[in-house]
């Protein structure tokens, strides 16, 4: 039976929580003060603790603080109770390894809610461990605790390394970090080299790892194309910025050198997150559990790598809230469409428009969907965003396909759950029928990643979208694997510059040679090129030199409202070069 503390000194609040608990099945643990709190956590070690903030003497704060520095009570969810929900508490909180808050009066559901949330992410941690164990014990000696594929460590050994390096810093007061790495769009090779090149990948990156690191420290492959790094007696001096920096350059600087399979040479991107012992976290699920949400973030910002801060636990905690609240956002119409003008590199003229969609969050203001949906808990409701999304770009284009004598072609992003969706081609045919938007305006843009995933059906589902007469464009192209063997099966119209290689094209040779490269891949393919994020006079002159087709970027225009776009139609502004300025 499940058994939960309550650490609370409202009486009234105690026995109304005692009801409703016991109503459950829960086994109950009653304290009415800080110090019985902690005394019980320590004698019985429940599943789960609730517990009141405010107390005399010794506040919640206190007892999370005693408990998290004890390793038998470090690791046990824990959930404050307080009649405040002032952000600065919520970070202290979160800070001090809090798992959740409740602001009271809080009602029966949330608070069956939290405590279903905390087990189930604690069962979703410890679960692994115990398959794994299960597994061990029926195989020989330390096969068990090998991944077979790579011999590195696995995942049980790694979290026994962890452990074990942390009773020795603990004893001799020096600091641990925990690494934990990604190989990005990993998936894609296995689909243009074939699953045994994919291995190969895989046994490379261990060997690399391996020799990168020190004799003293550890590696493992903890699951699929993820791996954790272990470092040891790592010095004060480390702990600083600027020395992890020079290190995990040097490491990152290995891991993307290029990979020679059959005869192919594969590059690899590569994301990091990263956490100390102690300052991170006393135990190795802790730093995992914090290695991981830097890792996360660094996906989402498009960082080589993170260190952990408590700052991203809020973060993460407020990600939390808003993918919550996103389908109540959709019913209060709180999404808006901008639209960003493609610019044609010879003539000047706005020849397209990227329809870009935003959240107009009530205390965040504008969002980016690469916040609220990369992470997206609920298909459901991504997939709703997303057919709205394109209807209301769909009219907007509508309105100016009436008024313009020359066709101005609509590009929209498709998510890999709107594309992956089996009645995507009769949404897409639907809309245009309802909204009257001509076809062959609409193009649907899809990144190379999302393509690559399951090229066969790829082939089919394009060919299906251009039978009913629209274009596809591949977005973020270059920052992918992809195979012009794959390529040129694709059914496209165009090509889109990623704005990582523009940024950077006048004062990096690489990026400027990727560049070139896509617009002669484009050339070859006769498909069209457009490069976006162009901010700079010196960008465009390059990429129209070079023959690209048309840009988007601040440097003609950043994202309008649609009204704003007609007026720019209507005045038939067109981009100078002589006039615009770096």
């Amino acid at each position: 039976m499940t058994q939960i503390l309550v650490i609370e000194d409202d009486a009234l609040v105690c026995t109304l929580m005692l009801k409703l608990l016991k109503a459950e099945a829960f086994e109950i643990l009653i304290a009415n003060d800080g110090a019985t709190g902690v005394q019980l956590a320590q004698m019985y070690e429940p599943d789960l603790i609730i517990c009141d903030v405010m107390m005399p003497e010794f506040d919640g704060y206190e007892v999370l603080r005693q408990l998290r520095d004890q390793p038998a009570t470090a690791t046990i969810p824990f959930i404050f109770l307080s009649a405040k929900a002032d952000r600065t508490d919520l970070r202290q909180g979160m800070e001090l390894g809090a798992d959740d808050y409740l602001t009271k009066p809080f009602k029966r559901a949330e608070l069956l809610g939290a405590i279903a949330a905390r087990l189930e992410k604690r069962d979703t941690l410890t679960q692994p461990y115990i398959r794994e164990m299960k597994r061990a014990a029926s195989m020989l000696g330390q096969m068990a605790y090998v991944d077979p594929l790579t011999n590195l460590p696995n995942r049980i050994s790694f979290h026994n390394q962890c452990q074990n390096a942390i009773q020795q810093a603990q004893e001799a007061g020096y600091s641990v970090a925990v690494m934990h790495l990604n190989l990005k769009d990993f998936g894609a090779v296995n689909t243009a080299l074939g699953y045994f090149n994919g291995d190969r990948l895989l046994q490379k990156v261990a060997t690399r790892l391996k020799r990168a690191v020190g004799e003293s420290d550890a590696v493992a492959r903890l699951v699929a194309n993820e791996f954790g790094v272990l470092l040891n007696q790592v010095s004060d001096e480390v702990g600083n910025e600027r020395t992890i920096d020079n290190l995990v350059q040097n490491l990152l600087a290995s891991l993307t050198e290029p990979y020679e399979l059959d005869e192919q040479s594969v590059q690899i991107q590569v994301r990091m997150g990263i956490a100390f012992y102690p300052e991170h976290g006393s135990s190795p699920d802790q730093l995992f559990d914090h290695a991981e949400i830097a890792l996360r973030y660094a996906k989402a910002q498009n960082n080589q790598y993170q260190l952990y801060s408590p700052e991203l636990a809020v973060l993460e905690a407020e990600k939390q809230l808003m993918q919550s609240q996103l389908a109540l956002a959709l019913e209060r119409q709180e999404f808006q469409v901008y639209y960003q003008p493609q610019v044609n590199l010879i003539t000047g003229r706005i020849i397209g428009a990227e329809a870009l969609l935003r959240w107009n969050h009530p205390t965040h203001g504008l969002i980016n969907p690469d916040v609220f949906l990369a992470n997206a808990e609920d298909p459901a409701t991504e997939l709703a965003i997303g057919r709205w999304a394109l209807e209301t770009a769909c009219r907007q284009a509508t309105v100016w396909q009436s008024a313009m004598a020359l066709p101005l072609r609509l590009a929209i992003n498709v998510s890999a759950h709107q594309f992956q969706q089996e009645n995507l081609v009769t949404t897409v045919t639907n809309t245009l029928q309802q909204t009257g938007l001509s076809a062959d305006v609409l193009v649907l843009e899809l990144t190379e990643a999302c393509a690559m995933s399951a090229v066969e059906l790829t082939v089919l589902k394009l060919k299906e979208l251009k039978a009913i007469g629209v274009q596809i464009a591949l977005d973020d192209f270059g920052t992918g694997f992809s195979s012009l063997n794959y390529l040129k099966r694709f059914p496209l119209d165009s090509l889109k510059i990623d704005k990582s290689f523009i940024q950077n094209m006048m004062t990096d040779t690489d990026d400027a040679a990727i560049a070139k490269m896509i617009i002669a891949v484009g050339q070859s393919l006769q498909l069209k090129v457009i490069a976006e994020g162009v901010e700079t006079v010196a960008q465009f002159n390059f990429l129209r030199q070079s023959g690209c087709h048309a840009m988007q970027g601040s440097l003609f225009s950043t994202p309008l409202s649609g009204t704003e776009l007609q007026e720019l139609l209507a005045a038939d502004k067109r981009f100078d070069p002589g006039a615009a300025k770096d």
